[in-house]
């Protein structure tokens, strides 16, 4: 239900900042239902906000400054909730940063890892921790030089593919700090790590596959049926984003570093992919990027908003200006915030879906402030204000239903989160912006918040700078440094060699009310179920799943309004019974539609496609050679024919011999996959996704992943994500290699087992 803007904004005259259905904050108090939280002084937060009984993690109604904050900013400013809750970001961070001075995760997550300390860098750790920033990037380079992928669904790389946000938390340190010999320790690191993703992780489409950036939980935002595979080949939104951005910079550590030619050639890369992105992912009628594309040999769009991407593609100008705007103004926003995507999974409990993530709602706010939306920063600043004031902690994540931390996993002393937290302040209200050059300062203040601000004892390259902000809205009149007049021209950029020796940094802002812009408010709305569908009249199934059929049937959902009918990822009709004529060859799959319009996720591809399947030579019925120690040794069962061939960095190639007959498989495009098995880890952590070339009568035509499939589970076989080639009739020989470009993460471990190869038509 879209809610009007206008309903809930509030003047200062009353001293409401911002309200919405869910909370209210006024003065230096924010209450939600019976529960309230306020500021007890600049380093003292109390609240009486009761969770969930029996919650594995207790609420602390009250923080009090811990450690010695006087290195750091100092927040001066007539509201002492605000001045708190920055303080308490303050105090988590000096937490975070460990012995070796490295920053810690979150209290219950020990460790750094690759995306959440570089989305926090950028933030702000860049700016208030910069030797522990630089320390972390590096603990996450591996004896290869490149960057690396944490541990993700189905063993990592290449299912999980951001790891290139280090590029971009790397560029932001060189910003801050202008140390060149930093840039000449990364740019190597970057471009090894974008050389290695060349070959393995861009599609025929011109996009990077792999899983949604952050979201590395598959079951909490890909259905059920999806495997691992099958998220290796899908391409999702906000990493593409995420990667555009790094080319770009990339780019622009060329140029600065003076490679001309490589500043060129990863420009127009960058510029490529975001044309990609637009044409793939952008859908007019909402007025935002969709997720990811998702599906087998046809790959459909998911409609969902996913607020990082959405967030990321403002920022970094992947979105055209106006693009920015109509985003602004169209991602849906709960009265508790915005969500990780929307809408939510009906069946799926609260992690990532359904849950705000108080730094995602950062990112959205900065967002917002870039694209003038001051409701939209009025609301973002609020859904980060909140849970930190009500749990006097900056937790990892909050239930989207009403705003408490009872979800499958929560941490308090969240680094991404508190980092967040810090950005709001410093990168909306005082407009603190880093540039190779120098700094910008663009305030973005609404008309609630206006009033008189300083920042003092901002860490800026070795100085410290005093930075007051006076005044609200969106123009800036004047810029005063050190008592003289410097250009207020938007985007301006106060020359580093200018704050050398410190300066006293004044704003004042033209007090002129921000243009008005739309917030597309809405209820947290649960996606129908997905259809479970099935092919009848089939002949038995073999154990590739290769069939035929004539009819395509589903369960019913409940409170569904009809049913779309894809054939090969394409609409073929609508209907409100559970079965189509599936008559024709093709790969099938059933959306199920709620009366108000929301689409469930698409069902599994069901094909009655004919199909060859070959079994791979030197095969093998046992692992029981005494070199081998990746599995136990025992017989090995499931597997098809007379046994399976292994493989690993050092075996050799895996070959089959296969015949495409003219008139019953005649020239056209077919999908090759491969039946295999890796129990070398589990489905949703580690990083020994085991990575093959495909080569087809001596032509590298792709790779395949075969992700882990669980901890010394050799008799679980699954499917490999296919690749595409174009065959005539004929005899052909199909073969598996590992090539140097296949290194994993793992480095040491990369091993399957391979069943046999399946080559499917794709009727093109």
């Amino acid at each position: 239900m879209a809610v009007a803007v206008g309903a809930l904004s509030a003047s200062a005259d009353n001293g409401v900042i911002v309200q919405t259905d869910a909370y209210r904050w006024e003065g230096d108090t924010i209450y939600q239902n019976e529960f309230k939280a306020w500021a007890e002084g600049p380093y003292r937060l109390r609240s009486t906000y009761k969770g969930r009984p029996g919650y594995f993690m207790p609420i602390e109604q009250e923080w009090s400054r811990r450690n010695d904050l006087t290195p750091y900013p100092v927040l001066t400013t007539s509201n002492p909730l605000h001045q708190a809750i920055y303080n308490m970001a303050l105090d988590e961070m000096v937490n975070a940063v460990e012995p070796d001075t490295t920053l810690r995760t979150g209290k219950e997550w020990a460790g750094v890892w690759t995306r959440d300390v570089s989305y926090s860098i950028i933030l702000s750790m860049a700016a208030l921790q910069p030797e522990a920033s630089m320390i972390s990037l590096m603990k996450k380079v591996n004896p290869s030089g490149q960057i690396v992928q944490d541990t993700g669904s189905g063993g990592a790389w290449p299912i999980s593919t951001d790891r290139m946000v280090w590029v971009l938390a790397a560029w932001e340190i060189y910003k801050v700090t202008g140390d060149r010999a930093w840039l000449e320790k990364v740019y190597p690191i970057a471009l090894r790590s974008m050389e290695k993703d060349e070959k393995t992780i861009w599609s025929a489409d011109g996009l990077v596959k792999g899983e949604t950036s952050f979201i590395d939980w598959r079951e909490q935002s890909y259905p059920k049926w999806m495997q691992t595979a099958d998220i290796a080949q899908s391409e999702a939104m906000g990493t593409n984003v995420m990667y555009a951005a790094a080319l770009r910079i990339v780019g622009e550590m060329a140029a600065e570093l003076g490679h001309k030619k490589v500043a060129a050639e990863y420009e127009a890369k960058s510029a490529e992919l975001a044309a990609a992105i637009d044409r793939t992912f952008y859908m007019p009628e909402k007025g935002y990027y969709g997720m990811y594309t998702y599906g087998r040999d046809n790959k459909i769009l998911n409609p969902r908003a996913e607020a990082l991407g959405e967030a990321l593609a403002v920022l970094y100008d992947v979105a055209s200006p106006e693009r920015q705007k109509e985003i602004s103004q169209s991602v849906p926003q709960t009265p508790f915030g915005v969500p990780v995507f929307y809408p939510q999974i009906s069946d799926m409990p609260n992690y990532h879906n359904n849950a705000l993530w108080p730094w995602v709602a950062s990112y959205w706010t900065l967002a917002q402030a870039k694209a003038g939306n001051e409701q939209g920063v009025l609301e973002g600043i609020g859904s980060v204000f909140r849970p930190a004031a009500l749990f006097t902690t900056n937790k990892e994540n909050l239930n989207l239903d009403n705003g408490d931390i009872f979800t499958e996993l929560n941490s308090s002393n969240m680094l991404w989160c508190l980092a967040g937290n810090l950005a709001l302040t410093q990168q909306i209200l005082f407009g603190i912006h880093f540039e190779k050059d120098g700094l910008r300062i663009d305030p973005f203040v609404p008309q609630t918040l206006a009033g008189d601000r300083t920042l003092s004892n901002f860490p800026y390259r070795g100085a410290r700078l005093n930075i007051t902000v006076k005044g609200y809205g969106d123009k800036v009149r004047s810029i005063t440094v050190n008592g003289k007049n410097f250009s207020a021209e938007k985007g301006k950029v106060i020359p580093a060699k200018l704050l050398k020796n410190g300066a006293d940094i004044v704003v004042e802002m033209a007090d002129e009310p921000i243009a008005p812009m739309k917030l597309n408010t809405v209820g947290n709305l649960k996606a129908p179920l997905t259809p479970i569908t099935w092919l009848s009249s089939e002949p038995e199934v073999s154990a590739t799943g290769v069939g035929a059929g004539s009819l395509l049937r589903w369960n019913p959902i409940e409170y569904i309004g009809e049913y779309i009918i894809l054939r090969d990822g394409r609409e073929v009709g609508r209907t409100r019974q559970t079965s189509w004529p599936a008559t024709e060859e093709g790969e099938w799959q059933v959306i199920g539609v709620a009366s108000d319009g929301t689409q469930s996720f698409a069902s599994e591809p069901r094909s009655n496609r004919t199909g060859l399947f070959g079994e791979m030579k030197e095969a093998k019925t046992a692992m029981s050679s005494p070199e081998v120690s990746y599995a136990p040794s025992k017989s090995i069962e499931g597997f098809t024919g007379t046994g399976f061939a292994e493989s690993d960095m050092t075996s050799g190639p895996v070959s089959a011999v296969f015949e495409t007959l003219a008139g019953s498989m005649p020239e056209g495009e077919y999908a090759i996959s491969f039946r295999y098995a890796n129990g070398n880890g589990p489905v949703n952590t580690e990083n020994k996704a085991a990575i093959r070339s495909v080569y087809v009568d001596g032509v590298d035509v792709g790779t395949v992943v075969l992700p882990q499939r669980g901890v010394g589970n050799w008799d679980d076989w699954g499917m490999t994500n296919s690749v595409k080639v174009r065959l005539a009739p004929g005899t052909h020989t199909v073969t598996l290699v590992y090539n140097t470009e296949d290194e994993n993460m793992n480095l040491k471990t990369n091993h399957a087992l391979i069943d046999g190869v399946q080559v499917v038509r794709t009727g093109k």
